[in-house]
Order: structure tokens, then C-alpha cells, then sequence
């Protein structure tokens, strides 16, 4: 990068659930000015899903779009990443700079909102440690939990609700005592965990409370009032579970 030429912004941009009328107005502005899009994915020769979602909105003609991996494994805060995780990080880290000193935006779609476990603050930590100065916005989505709340007519949070929001990946000790504890839970990544969701369900008695809702808003969802249908079924990665403890009954 020159002395007079300006670095490019990095935009973290949430592109909403899955159903692309989700995406906001400032995303889709974003993501049409935008002249370079780097793009995560899950395996190396597979597809980008927050990909797919923003090019049924924006077109892609005329950009650079560029899909990189990012590995899918457990990331504990306080502990060092596992070495193919930081190593993709820092790949994806050096592409971003490329362009951004070249003055050319560069624009990360990301599922959902970016504050929510998503991939999109893991690279940004990683280009400010790097570049301190670089500048970012973060442009927030629609979550998955509010489309399938949504979807159902079910509030996530009224009154004096206590909401917690717990990826199905933890411990079941851990994952047993959220459940005990607070009035309404929204489990995230279940799609190959619900045999021992649905088990600690039925242990403390919450079965009936649970709704999944698989690729929410999509021409093939699938909503499951009775979560133990699920168990053995093959979900796709977009299944989200709601479980609520209090209802509406004698409020009004």
C-alpha cells in the first residue's frame, strides 16, 4: 500500500437466517458496493451457504468473490485454538489484507448476526491483531432464533423471562443444568445431537415445551412439535430448537 492511497474497510455482514428476504436493507447496500466478497465455508470442496444467501439478493457480476475454509471445530475462549483453526484464520486473514491494501472494500457474509457465533469476529480478531488500524463495521442480521420464533408465533423472551442462547455442542452436565435453570432456552447446532438433547428433554420433564425448526423459512423446512421425531432423522445444519417453560395461559 502506498503513502496516499487509503486502505479499503472490512464489513462483517450478517446475512440473516437463511430465507434471503431476511437480509436488511443496509446489508444488501453493503454487499452491492462492495468490489471484493470473501466468503466462508465449512469444507474445502464444499459451498458457502451465507455465499448462496447473498447472491439470491445481490448479484454477483463484476466482484471478486473469493470462498474460503474455515475448520468447524470446538473453540474454547481462554484456551489456544487448535493449530488447523489458527492456521485458516491466518489464510483467510491474508487474503483480506491483500485487498484492503490495494484500497478495495472487502466484504465477510455471515450467517445470522455476526455477534453470534459466528466465524466473522474470529477473523476479525485476528486481522487487529495483525493490523491494529484496520477498519471494520459490523453490519448485524436477522438470528436464526428470531426467524424461528417468528415462524412458530412463539415469544423468545416476555415478563420476567430469563433467555439463555447455548450451542448444542456443550457438556451434558452443563447442558442439564441450563436447562433446569432458565425459563426459556434456544439450543443452536443440534442437527447431530438430538438423540441426548431429546434424553435430557425427557429426563427433566421439558419434551413438550421443545419446538425444531430445520432451514427455517426455506421452501423445505420442517417444524417439529414433537422433538423426538427428530432423533435419527438426517438435519441439515440450519435446525434450531426452542424450548420455553412458561406460556401465555391465564396472562390475559
Amino acid at each position: 500500500m502506498t503513502t496516499t492511497q487509503q486502505q479499503g474497510r472490512l464489513y462483517l455482514v450478517g446475512v440473516g437466517p437463511g430465507d434471503p428476504e431476511l437480509m436488511t436493507c443496509k446489508a444488501v447496500r453493503v454487499l452491492e458496493d462492495a468490489p471484493v466478497w470473501i466468503t466462508p465455508k465449512a469444507r474445502k470442496n464444499g459451498n458457502s451457504s451465507a455465499l448462496q444467501i447473498a447472491a439470491a439478493q445481490v448479484g454477483l457480476e463484476g466482484r471478486e468473490v473469493l470462498e474460503l475454509r474455515f475448520a468447524m471445530k470446538k473453540i474454547r475462549l481462554g484456551e489456544q485454538a487448535d493449530p488447523e483453526v489458527s492456521r485458516l484464520w491466518q489464510e483467510a486473514a491474508d487474503a483480506v489484507l491483500v485487498r484492503l491494501d490495494r484500497g478495495q472494500d472487502v466484504a465477510f457474509p455471515t450467517l445470522g448476526d455476526p455477534a453470534l457465533y459466528s466465524t466473522a469476529f474470529y477473523l476479525l480478531a485476528t486481522l487487529q491483531e495483525r493490523r491494529p488500524g484496520i477498519r471494520a463495521t459490523i453490519v448485524p442480521g436477522i438470528t436464526a432464533m428470531a426467524a424461528c420464533s417468528a415462524r412458530v408465533g412463539q415469544p423468545l423472551g416476555l415478563g420476567d423471562d430469563v433467555v439463555t442462547i447455548v450451542p448444542a455442542a456443550f457438556d451434558d452436565e452443563r447442558l442439564r443444568q441450563i436447562l433446569a435453570t432458565f425459563d426459556a432456552v434456544v439450543l443452536m447446532k443440534v442437527h447431530r445431537r438430538m438423540a441426548r438433547i431429546v434424553a435430557l428433554l425427557d429426563e427433566l420433564g421439558l419434551t413438550d415445551t421443545a419446538v425444531l425448526i430445520e432451514r427455517c423459512g426455506l421452501d423445505d423446512q420442517r417444524i417439529y412439535t414433537d422433538v423426538r421425531q427428530a432423533v435419527g432423522q438426517e438435519l441439515h445444519y440450519f435446525s434450531t430448537m426452542l424450548v420455553r417453560k412458561k406460556s401465555l395461559e391465564g396472562l390475559l
